[in-house]
């Protein structure tokens, strides 16, 4: 172990090159002793202080040069769900303390911190200074609290752990190593090489960098790429193998042996400092030390191969290139469009009578939604290919609920190769509850992560930040409500798609022409660029329809006069003609306001929509 009494500042070890063994899992091992995941173990600082006290003394005893403080999700935003915000000082300051009265003396203590839990911009509601604000509370409260250094771990987001670096060096000259978990290949889980990952964390000021939480053979393809790359440290605390179901509890089968085995290849390519993370016990730190007491070999320190940072140098499609709508919209040519019900089963005739109809009546575009989730439909993307054969553009709406980003990622490249143009990128409602709501994440991103998303791929990258060849060439669109109970909060959002790539809005329905005029009026223009808006217009087609709606849509109301009339209509068995005319009436009165009208066919009769849509040519 290294001789704590004559080096007490860790970093003269870094420097001298010592070989520094860390301790294990925190997490598992708690787990292992019988304590609860439905709570947060950095909880239990201050209700069960002698269980972590007792772990940190075990590692201590099997040979840890570095005991890590029980805090690795000790930060506002993680502790929040638990009602624990309002301690975050308090939490951190007893991990420091119980991990330094565990160490006596003979260890180095480290601060650990993990992600937020939370996605952050530009795929995430949390702004990059909000995520620094609460990097900076926990990091304070640790340094404060008297850590040797700070240990930023499990991090696949790399904007995140950047973000965390710098929060850090703001208000500490402490040693900070920085890792991030790693998939097959060496590859973060956003695909980001490993070696990319090391040069930005290295002059974001990180004085270690490393993976951990990742299976050891990727581990070792990692450290290869940093050790190529930069001419700090390297750290690595691989899992105790891959994770199994074994009767509903969660295990990592890796052996103590195979541990060791990974160990000596990890010192072999220049890691200095070593140790475990998910599933890695006292066994398995006690069997690495052996490996810390062989004869490194020597690992020049100087860069080999030092890489730059990327930009892909493609040029976006322009906007007025992208399709027959974005053409049209950047013209200054009006648009309609009328959106049909998707495809119920796959058998498609019905569809194809009716992209037909729409192309000889000369309607812009047909729109196709995503089908409620419990009844199987047709995917809106295969849908958009018969309608370009029938002669009609499609949009396409595309839902960010119950999907995970990268695999959104992969639609949208599945969907850009098959000629899918034009989207409209919506958050989707709430799933509802049942089987499907336990197996589906139910939101990863929202809408303004989607468009952020999809304007990557347009410039060529992927989530990443990887070039992916020539760019997509999306129609960018995205949901406007007029009647939003916040209107400010709308418009906000409105701001932040807009400014993320946003290309045009497509309203939901409109009832009260002035509702709009006055949303239109105050939309934002972020970089000065007003987008372009297409109305929605819901012919009614019954009294009741009528008074529900607003129930039934939330935040939708039909003006009484609309409702009345419908009633009316009702006692006189008029009601379609009735709900047909109120459509175009609206349709003549939001016209001068936007670029373009959407009309939703009733039932899926495109006849009664082409109707409504006369009114709009005339």
């Amino acid at each position: 172990m290294a001789e704590l009494a004559a080096r007490p500042d860790f970093r003269v070890a870094l420097e001298r090159g010592d070989v520094i063994l860390f301790d294990g899992a925190m997490g598992t091992t708690l787990y292992a002793r019988g304590v609860f995941i439905n709570r947060p173990f950095e909880e239990l600082n201050l209700t069960q202080p002698d269980v972590v006290r007792d772990v940190h003394a075990a590692y201590l005893d099997a040979g840890a040069d570095v005991l890590e403080t029980n805090t690795f999700t000790a930060n506002r935003f993680r502790l929040s769900p638990h009602g624990l915000e309002g301690q975050v000082a308090e939490i951190n300051r007893a991990g420091v303390e119980l991990a330094r009265s565990a160490a006596s003396g003979r260890a180095w203590v480290a601060g650990a911190m993990g992600p937020l839990g939370v996605r952050i911009e530009p795929f995430g509601p949390i702004a990059k200074d909000e995520a620094a604000e609460v990097f900076t509370e926990q990091a304070q409260a640790l340094a404060d609290a008297g850590v040797d250094l700070f240990v930023l771990e499990t991090f696949s987001h790399l904007p995140e752990i950047l973000v965390a670096v710098r929060a850090i060096r703001a208000i500490s000259s402490l040693p900070i190593v920085a890792q991030v978990a790693v998939g097959a290949g060496g590859l973060t889980r956003e695909g980001v090489k490993a070696g990319e990952a090391a040069t930005k964390l290295a002059d974001a000021g990180a004085d270690v960098v490393g993976v951990n939480c990742s299976d050891a053979l990727s581990t070792l393809s990692a450290l290869a790429g940093m050790r190529s790359a930069v001419d700090v440290p390297l750290s690595c605390q691989p899992n105790a193998g891959t994770v199994r179901d074994v009767e509903g509890r969660k295990l990592y089968l890796g052996s103590p042996e195979y541990f060791v085995a990974w160990g000596r290849r990890a010192v072999g390519l220049g890691t200095r400092l070593l140790g475990g993370c998910c599933g890695t016990g006292p066994e398995h730190i006690r069997a690495l030390r052996t490996v810390l007491g062989e004869v490194a070999p020597v690992v020049p320190h100087e860069k080999l191969a030092r890489i730059p940072h990327r930009t892909t140098g493609a040029e976006p499609v322009p906007t007025e290139e992208k399709s027959v709508i974005s053409a049209a919209l950047h013209n200054g040519r009006f648009v309609t469009a009328v959106e049909v019900p998707p495809v119920r089963g796959w058998e498609t005739d019905d569809l194809q009578r009716a992209a037909r109809q729409l192309a000889l009546a000369g309607v812009t575009a047909m729109t196709i939604p995503e089908g409620p989730g419990a009844i199987a439909h047709l995917p809106p993307f295969a849908q958009a290919e018969l309608c370009r054969r029938a002669g009609v553009a499609a949009i396409i709406h595309y839902s960010a609920r119950g999907r995970r980003l990268l695999r959104m990622q992969s639609d949208l490249l599945g969907a850009a190769s098959s000629g899918v143009t034009d989207l409209l990128l919506i958050t989707g409602d709430p799933m509802s509850p049942g089987s499907e709501q336990d197996t589906l994440p139910d939101l990863e991103v929202d809408s303004i992560g989607l468009v952020n998303l999809v304007a990557r791929l347009n410039h060529g990258e992927d989530v990443g930040g990887n070039a992916i060849g020539r760019p997509t060439g999306f129609h960018i669109g995205v949901h406007l409500d007029p009647t939003a109970f916040d209107a400010e909060r709308e418009k906000s959002r409105y701001f932040w798609k807009v400014d993320a790539g946003a290309e045009y809005a497509i309203t939901g329905p409109v009832f009260d022409p002035e509702v709009l005029a006055r949303c239109v009026a105050a939309l934002p223009a972020p970089k000065g660029r007003k987008t372009p808006v297409i109305a929605t217009i819901w012919p009614l087609t019954s009294a009741t329809q009528a008074e529900l709606f607003e129930h039934q849509r939330s935040a939708v109301p039909v003006p009484a006069p609309l409702v009345e009339r419908m009633r009316a209509a009702e006692a006189a068995g008029t009601e379609e003609s009735e709900g047909l005319l109120i459509a175009r009436e609206l349709v003549a009165a939001v016209r001068p306001l936007v670029q373009g009208i959407q009309v939703v066919a009733p039932n899926g009769r495109v006849d009664l929509a082409l109707q409504v849509l006369e009114a709009a040519r005339a």
